[in-house]
């Protein structure tokens, strides 16, 4: 397939009930038992989780090269969970311009997919599971019972290949190029050697192809792990039992908070490298190429600013600032909490948003002395307002029952300050003045150009 082929084919085979990445285990069990009543799948109910969530393997095809893909067993990591119902999507259906590729994949592979092994920490969609164990530090003992079924389904099976498929934070960069590592490879070690055999040469040469297709859509975003081997992961105990194992990791992508995007590549890149592995074309890539994929960095940060001038009655001084946004899980959603992650010569660090702002002076933010009586008191326009006053934050009096809000503004239960300076840590609310005049907000670690009008999605949650 091309890569129009395969743009369009995600496009038409997109799952539409997944629209965003925080997936629990409710959203895709009726997808899984809509898929049961397709004759070319078989579902199977391997086991449970901690909590009592079922785990299901999805097989399809009955070719002799097994393979075996698996994901979310990290239940913040779900990119390549939604790109597996993509896939279902596609090999579904029927009558159409794809019929060819699904018949290679049906008569050559028998495909296994386990797509969501870590159902309770999807549900809190924290890494972990319920017994606040990593799954993939779980491959050598086998404690939990969903690493547990993964160790059977693996012995089980016996696969040729392996997909271990994860997320990466955004800050990864593909070495020291400034471009998130918007996927990741590794072909792991398989023993403390990080020996290259037979096993590892073809995951290896897999993930060469991989690259290649990708660098058509992200061309330079793309980087590779460090093989240093992890006895307990299971990507090199994979390696090990003998199945050539790819682990794919879905970083940052500008503009794509929700991974939306990421999804494609996954659907993508995940689909041609089954096409390649039925017809034996992963064989014609240079092995030597694994290692020109550069190397992960974690050199990303949410906002870079350059040449703040800094001065009190004690000091005066230049520096640069990164910022990045924690993002805080609570029963109903997220929020972010901006803090300031380094100061001082940062010419290597790279930021999604960066600002020279050479010629501007730091200011520090005030709160708003007067309260109000609700968070609805306080329109955008009142909120701009405050910010050009210089008012990062303000306090209400009524505490709505639903804390997150989009206001560009701070909101605080007692009125506590959580801005002062430029120091590690501290939370990003501060000022960058000329002369007098402000010219842009840091609230929260949402940077703002008060030039301009206010329209962004701040994530914000009364403090």
């Amino acid at each position: 397939m091309d890569t129009v082929q395969l743009s369009e084919a995600f496009e038409q085979f997109k799952e539409p009930s997944l629209t965003h990445r925080r997936i629990k285990h409710r959203d895709i069990e009726p997808l899984l038992q809509a898929l049961n009543e397709n004759n070319d799948f078989s579902i199977t109910r391997l086991g449970q989780s901690v909590q009592q969530r079922a785990i299901y393997q999805v097989d399809y095809g009955s070719g002799d090269k097994k393979i075996m893909l698996w994901s979310q067993m990290h239940g913040d990591e779900s990119t390549a969970t939604m790109a597996l119902f993509d896939i279902f999507n596609f090999l579904a259906a029927k009558n159409d311009a794809y019929d060819s590729i699904r018949t290679i994949l049906k008569s050559k592979t028998h495909l296994m997919f386990i797509p969501m092994l870590n159902p309770d920490g999807a549900e809190r969609f924290q890494r972990r599971n319920a017994m606040g164990i990593d799954l993939n530090q779980d491959a050598r003992r086998g404690t939990t019972p969903e690493a547990s079924l993964l160790i059977e389904a693996a012995k089980k099976n016996e696969p040729d290949y392996g997909y271990n498929l994860h997320d990466q934070q955004k800050y990864y960069t593909a070495a020291y190029s400034g471009k998130a590592a918007t996927i990741s490879f590794l072909a792991p070690a398989y023993n403390y050697e990080r020996e290259i055999n037979d096993v590892r040469s073809d995951a290896m040469k897999i993930i060469v192809g991989m690259n290649k297709l990708l660098q058509a859509y992200i061309p330079g975003h793309v980087a590779r792990y460090n093989d240093t081997h992890e006895p307990r992961g299971f990507g090199d105990n994979f390696q090990k039992w003998g199945a050539s194992t790819v682990l794919i990791e879905s970083g940052g992508y500008p503009g794509d908070p929700e991974k939306q995007f990421i999804r494609k590549l996954n659907f993508i890149i995940i689909l041609q490298s089954l096409l390649d592995i039925a017809l034996d074309n992963y064989q014609q890539n240079d092995v030597q190429g694994y290692d020109s994929i550069p190397e992960n960095a974690v050199k990303l940060n949410d906002v870079v600013i350059r040449n703040i001038h800094f001065e009190n009655d004690t000091l005066s001084y230049k520096t640069d600032v990164a910022i990045r946004q924690d993002e805080i899980t609570t029963p109903k959603g997220f929020y972010h909490i901006g803090r300031i992650a380094d100061v001082g010569d940062l010419k290597e660090s790279h930021g999604y948003h960066e600002l020279d702002a050479e010629g501007l002076t730091f200011a520090e933010a005030k709160v708003y002395p007067e309260a109000f009586s609700t968070l609805s008191a306080i329109s955008l326009e009142k909120a701009t307002n405050l910010l050009h006053k210089g008012y990062y934050a303000v306090k209400i009096e009524n505490m709505p029952t639903e804390k997150n809000y989009n206001l560009p503004l701070v909101v605080l239960k007692n009125g506590s300050p959580l801005g002062g300076g430029l120091y590690l840590g501290m939370r990003a609310n501060f000022f960058l003045k000329k002369g007098n005049t402000l010219k842009y907000a840091m609230i929260n670690g949402y940077l703002i150009d008060l030039e301009k009008p206010i329209h962004q999605n701040f994530q914000q949650y009364v403090r």
